[in-house]
């Protein structure tokens, strides 16, 4: 990818030296918390453990060691500051088109765990967003744990990651998380679920911006492209669920097949049009 004339994002909190605070317990409800359990799903984690998490917390307060306060103009922290700020200006100006105002999420990167808006949140749980705080949580250790154990590697699969993420906020700002949470948890389960719905769809909206900053700034270089794919078909849940366990369970899929996260991000990255994204009327996924 190439970014050098990409400005970077100030809407980057980062803490990774700041030792992360102590562990509160978990409040989550609805998609936050099937967010948080998506997360974990990322590294073969069993998702029930999550919840437990979810249901109980942890009561302790449990200090960590603190770390050397990281650079700001690391390599890891600017490549994540220039995407960040790449999909501001390209939901910025989306939402101008439909007469609407974006805000901004932050972006919170951290080592070990930290404080979040749904709770404590640790590097095992994955990358997610936090509609409570509206803010991207985000290990950088994850991209190598993406590279070495899922096989996805390469700068735009990196950029896939946090666009996704960043899709969850779209959807929040939209108000599309706030209609799934009225729906309740039991509608949220299973291939056709509500959650599998709300990830799809932040997989196109990643598309979307893909093709929106790349016709921008053409960004891209060869291979990228084929970078996202391989990321999105990594996180499929029948690979995750069979490369954990050895079987595919459909009706404790959250994110959605390999095929369909490739399928319906390569959907945004065609047509750069955020109306070819309504997973929740799709007849089929």
């Amino acid at each position: 990818m190439r970014l050098d004339d990409q400005r970077e994002s100030t809407n980057i909190d980062d803490r990774r030296g700041s030792g992360g605070g102590g562990r509160g317990p978990l409040r989550i409800g609805g998609i936050g918390g099937v967010i948080l359990v998506i997360g974990a799903l990322y590294f073969g984690v069993d998702p029930r453990v999550v919840l437990n998490l979810l249901e109980n917390g942890p009561t302790a307060n449990t200090p960590t060691a603190s770390q050397p306060q990281a650079a700001k103009d690391d390599p890891g922290r600017k490549f994540i500051a220039r995407i960040l700020g790449s999909t501001e200006d390209v939901w910025s100006s989306t939402f101008q088109q439909m007469g609407r105002t974006y805000h901004d999420p932050g972006l919170v990167l951290f080592s070990g765990g930290t404080q979040s808006g749904c709770g404590y949140a640790q590097t095992s749980v994955g990358p997610f967003y936090c509609p409570a705080d509206h803010k991207v949580y985000l290990d950088l250790q994850f991209f190598q744990e993406l590279q070495d154990r899922l096989g996805a590697s390469g700068d735009f699969a990196k950029a896939y990651v946090v666009a996704h993420e960043v899709g969850h906020h779209v959807q929040n700002e939209l108000g599309i998380m706030q209609q799934v949470n009225r729906q309740g948890n039991a509608a949220q389960k299973g291939a056709n679920g509500l959650s599998v719905r709300v990830e799809l769809q932040a997989d196109c909206f990643a598309g979307v911006w893909a093709k929106r900053a790349n016709d921008s700034r053409h960004f891209l270089e060869t291979g990228d492209i084929e970078e996202g794919m391989n990321a999105a078909s990594a996180v499929g849940d029948d690979r995750l669920e069979r490369k954990a366990q050895g079987y595919v369970v459909p009706d404790s899929f959250t994110h959605g097949t390999s095929a369909q996260r490739v399928a319906w991000f390569k959907r945004g990255l065609e047509s750069g049009d955020i109306k070819r994204c309504d997973t929740f009327n799709a007849p089929a996924l």
